[in-house]
C-alpha cells in the first residue's frame, strides 16, 4: 500500500467513527483525525487512537496453528490446517448429521463476511446450528422494535437529531465510557436547552452530565417504565389523537400501566415518587423527546418486555414516528446491526428475512442457486447453541468471538467447548477461546481488507483497506471459499468483498433491510447510506419513501438533509437501477410504521421479578458492564500497552456501607460468589453505586472473569441472557 492517508472507520463500537490511516516507513500505522465524518467529527476515544497497535506482527497471529499429538498448538501450513478442518466437518456430518456441526459468528465481522458465513452454514454444511455473539448485544431491543414498529433498526433517526430534541431519557447506558465521541450529542442537547435524564444504578460519568439521575435497583427498569406511563395517564398527558390515528392495542397497555401506581413502583425500584413525576414532566413538556436504551434494560430475562414498556411510553405521548422524537437502541458491537441483518442469526436470512417464511426462503434460494427445501430451518440461539456443544453439536467453526470470556456462565461454556470433538477458530489474535482450538486460522483485520459495516444509525459504511496484511494471513472470505471447495461446493463463495456485496444486494432486495440501492461506488463517495435503500426504477422519483417505513427524509432542514444523505441529484445510479439513486432512509416511520396497517403496536406488559432475586445466601445484586479503555472480551484491547495502563485488570465496585460490613478497604481482594461460580478482584469503593449492588467489568479472563458469575436465564422472545443482574454474596479474601 502507498504511504498515503486512507479514510476508513474504527474497528470497535457501533459508532464506527471515521479515521484516517497512514502507513509509516517503519511498518507502523498512524491513526489521524477524519473531520468529515458527521458522527465523530474527528474525535476518537483511546481505543480508536490506538487501534492500529493490534496490526503489529508481534501481537497478532501470522501462521495457522494445529494441535499436535502432545496437545500443543504448533505452526502449520494453510493446506494442512484447512484440510484438517474440512475432514473434521465431513466426519462430523457423516456421523451425526448436518446439525452435528455448529457455526458461531461475531458482531465484528463485516457485512460481506457475516453474509457469507450464514450462506456457508446453510448451503455447504446444511446446518441450522448457527448464531452469533450479537445475540448478547441488542436482541431484546430488536424483538421489541419488531413487535411495536414492524422493523428493527438500532436508531430510526441519525445521531445528529439528538441535540435538537427537547428531552432524552437514557436508560442503562454509560456513553461516556462505552462510546465517548457520542457524548457530545448529549452535551449539545443541553447547550440547546434540552434536558437529559439518565437511568442507571451507578452514578457513572454519563449520569454526572444529567439534569436528573435515577438509580433504580437492577432488574426493575420494567416497573420504572410502567410507573412513568401510569403518571402520564393520570396527569392527562396522553396524546389521544396520535394514539387513535397511529397505534393499536392501547386499552390493554393502559390497563397494565394503571396497575403500577407510583408508590408501588417506588417500593420496587427505589426511585422516589417525586423523581418519577419530575421525569414525566421533563419528558412530556417539550414538543419532542426521545428514549434511548442500551444493555441495562435489554440484557435481562424480561428484556423484550422492558424495552416494550419504554416504547409504550413513547407511543402514548406521541414520541415515535415524528421529527426529533422516537425510541432508539444504542447498538454496542461494531457491526452488531449488519451482522444480524444478513444471516448470522439462527432464524434469519439476508435482508432481515425470516428463515421460516416460505417466500423469504424462495427469494434467497434463487439468489444462491439452491432448492428452497434444501435450506435448514431455524436453529438454537447463541447461549443454547454454546450449551449444546459436546452433546448435540460435536464440531464448531467459530469466527470473531471469544465466548470463554464473553458468554454467561462462562466456566460452564468453557467446559462445553473443551468437550467438543473438534473446534476451529478464525481470529486475529490467540484469544482464550482460540487457545482451546484444534485448528486456529490467522485472518485479516479491519485495516487490511475492504468491506462494509452498518452503524447503530443504520448507516452502511465502507471500510477501506489501508495496509497489506502480513504474509501467512488470509481473509475470512478466502477461508470460507477454500473450505466450501474442499467440501464439494466450488462455486458461490467469492473472495472479493465487492463481489460478495453485489450478491448481498440481490439477496436483500425487497427485504426489511434492503441494501439493493447501495453500491461500493456510492459508499466511496458518500458518508454512508441509510437502509432501507432499494434500487429505484426510472419512473420512480428520487427520494421516494420506502414502501414500508415512511419518508426518506422528513426534515425541512435542507442543510441538515445534505449533511446526512448527500445530494441525490449528484449520485450515480445504484447497480441495476435505471433512474437516480434512492437517497436512503435516515429517518424511519414518519409516514407509517412497518406493520401491515402502518400502525404501531402497544404491547401489554407487567412487572415481574428477575430470574434470580437476592436471598439470605446471596443477598447482593451484581451488575456488569464496560470500562472506557477496554472493549468486549478484551481479546484485542488487552494487547495494547496504553489501554492496559489505563485499565490493567478487573475490579469490584461497591458502596462504602457494603465494604464496611465486609471489612474491605480500597484495593483489597474481594471474592464475588454466585450459584454458578466465583470471581476475585480488587475492591473499588465508591458512593456512586447503590448499597445493595456491586459492579464488575467483563473484559478479563482468569479469576476476575465476571461472566463466571452471570445468569444464563433467557428472555422467552429474544433469547437474551440475564447478564445485568444476578444474586451474589461477597467474601473477604485474606492472605
Amino acid at each position: 500500500m502507498q504511504n498515503t492517508a486512507t479514510p476508513t472507520h474504527c474497528p470497535y463500537c457501533a459508532l464506527q467513527c471515521g479515521m484516517n490511516l497512514t502507513p509509516a516507513p517503519d511498518g507502523t500505522v498512524e491513526v489521524s483525525e477524519r473531520t468529515d465524518f458527521p458522527v465523530n467529527r474527528g474525535a476518537l476515544c483511546g481505543k480508536g487512537r490506538t487501534a492500529a497497535a493490534v496490526l503489529a506482527r508481534d501481537v497478532r497471529l501470522t501462521s495457522p496453528l494445529v494441535r499436535d499429538e502432545g496437545g500443543a498448538l504448533v505452526p502449520a501450513s494453510w493446506d494442512e490446517a484447512l484440510e484438517r478442518i474440512a475432514e473434521a466437518l465431513r466426519r462430523t456430518r457423516a456421523e451425526y448429521g448436518p446439525d452435528g456441526v455448529g457455526v458461531f459468528g461475531g458482531g465484528g465481522l463485516t457485512n460481506e463476511k457475516a453474509y457469507t458465513l450464514g450462506k456457508f452454514a446453510r448451503v455447504v454444511l446444511g446446518t441450522s446450528q448457527i448464531d452469533y455473539n450479537g445475540r448478547f448485544c441488542m436482541s431484546s431491543a430488536a424483538a421489541a422494535g419488531i413487535k411495536a414498529f414492524g422493523l428493527d433498526r438500532g436508531l430510526p433517526f441519525p445521531l445528529e437529531d439528538i441535540p435538537r430534541t427537547g428531552c432524552v431519557i437514557l436508560v442503562g447506558s454509560n456513553l461516556a465510557e462505552t462510546m465517548p465521541p457520542s457524548l457530545r450529542f448529549l452535551t449539545e442537547l443541553k447547550e440547546n436547552g434540552g434536558t437529559l435524564v439518565v437511568i442507571d444504578p451507578r452514578r457513572t460519568k454519563t449520569a454526572e452530565q444529567a439534569d436528573l439521575h435515577l438509580a433504580p435497583r437492577p432488574g426493575t427498569d420494567l416497573a420504572l417504565a410502567l410507573g412513568l406511563l401510569h403518571l402520564v395517564i393520570a396527569e392527562g398527558r396522553v396524546d389521544e389523537e396520535y394514539v387513535q390515528e397511529r397505534t393499536v392495542g392501547w386499552e390493554d397497555a393502559r390497563a397494565a400501566a394503571m396497575a403500577h401506581w407510583p408508590e408501588y413502583v417506588e417500593r420496587i425500584t427505589g426511585v422516589s415518587v417525586p423523581q418519577l413525576r419530575e421525569t414525566v414532566r421533563l419528558f412530556c413538556e417539550p414538543e419532542s423527546a426521545m428514549v434511548l436504551t442500551a444493555r441495562g434494560p435489554e440484557q435481562q430475562s424480561k428484556g423484550t418486555d422492558t424495552v416494550g414498556a419504554w416504547i409504550n411510553l413513547c407511543l402514548a405521548t406521541g414520541r415515535a414516528g415524528r421529527p426529533l422524537s422516537g425510541y432508539g437502541c444504542l447498538t454496542g458491537q461494531g457491526n452488531g446491526q449488519g451482522g444480524r441483518e444478513h444471516g448470522q442469526k439462527a432464524d434469519q436470512l439476508p435482508g432481515y428475512r425470516k428463515l421460516d417464511d416460505p417466500a423469504a426462503r424462495a427469494h434467497v434460494a434463487e439468489v444462491w442457486g439452491v432448492d428452497p427445501d434444501s435450506l435448514p430451518g431455524p436453529g438454537r440461539s447463541a447461549y443454547e447453541l454454546l450449551d449444546a456443544l459436546g452433546t448435540d453439536i460435536r464440531s464448531l467453526l467459530l469466527m470473531a468471538s471469544n465466548p470463554v470470556v464473553s458468554a454467561p456462565r462462562a466456566a460452564h461454556i468453557e467446559e462445553r467447548i473443551r468437550s467438543l470433538d473438534f473446534l476451529a477458530v478464525c481470529d486475529v489474535v490467540l484469544s482464550e477461546t482460540a487457545e482451546l482450538a484444534d485448528v486456529v486460522l490467522p485472518v485479516t483485520q479491519w485495516a487490511e481488507e475492504t468491506g462494509t459495516t452498518t452503524s447503530l444509525e443504520g448507516r452502511v459504511l465502507l471500510r477501506r483497506q489501508a495496509v497489506t496484511p502480513p504474509d501467512g494471513v488470509r481473509s475470512d472470505l478466502e477461508v470460507l471459499h477454500e473450505l466450501a471447495a474442499r467440501l464439494g461446493v466450488e462455486k458461490g463463495f467469492p473472495t472479493d468483498p465487492e463481489e460478495v456485496f453485489e450478491e448481498l444486494r440481490r439477496a436483500s432486495a425487497g427485504g426489511a433491510a434492503d441494501y439493493s440501492g447501495i453500491t461500493y461506488r456510492r459508499l466511496a463517495e458518500e458518508n454512508g447510506v441509510f437502509w432501507p435503500c432499494p434500487a429505484v426504477e426510472a419512473e420512480e422519483p428520487a427520494g421516494s419513501p420506502s414502501p414500508a417505513t415512511g419518508s426518506a427524509d422528513p426534515t425541512a432542514d435542507t442543510a441538515g438533509r445534505s449533511a446526512v444523505v448527500g445530494d441525490p441529484a449528484s449520485r450515480p445510479a445504484a447497480g441495476d437501477a435505471t433512474g437516480p439513486a434512492h437517497p436512503g432512509t435516515p429517518r424511519l416511520f414518519l409516514d407509517r410504521f412497518a406493520t401491515p396497517d402502518g400502525r404501531a403496536r402497544f404491547v401489554s406488559v407487567s412487572h415481574r421479578a428477575t430470574a434470580e432475586e437476592p436471598d439470605d445466601e446471596y443477598p447482593v445484586l451484581l451488575t456488569t458492564g464496560r470500562v472506557v479503555a477496554q472493549y468486549q472480551s478484551g481479546a484485542q484491547t488487552r494487547r495494547v500497552t496504553e489501554l492496559n495502563a489505563a485499565a490493567p485488570g478487573p475490579f469490584v465496585e461497591l458502596h462504602p456501607r457494603l465494604a464496611a460490613r465486609l471489612g474491605a478497604a480500597e484495593g483489597d481482594p474481594v471474592a464475588v460468589v454466585s450459584r454458578r461460580g466465583r470471581a476475585v478482584a480488587p475492591a473499588r469503593i465508591t458512593n456512586a453505586i447503590r448499597p445493595d449492588t456491586v459492579f464488575m467489568p467483563f473484559h478479563w479472563p482468569g479469576e476476575g472473569r465476571a461472566n463466571s458469575l452471570t445468569n444464563p436465564a433467557l428472555d422467552p422472545t429474544s433469547r437474551m441472557p440475564e447478564f445485568k443482574t444476578c444474586a451474589v454474596r461477597l467474601e473477604a479474601v485474606r492472605p
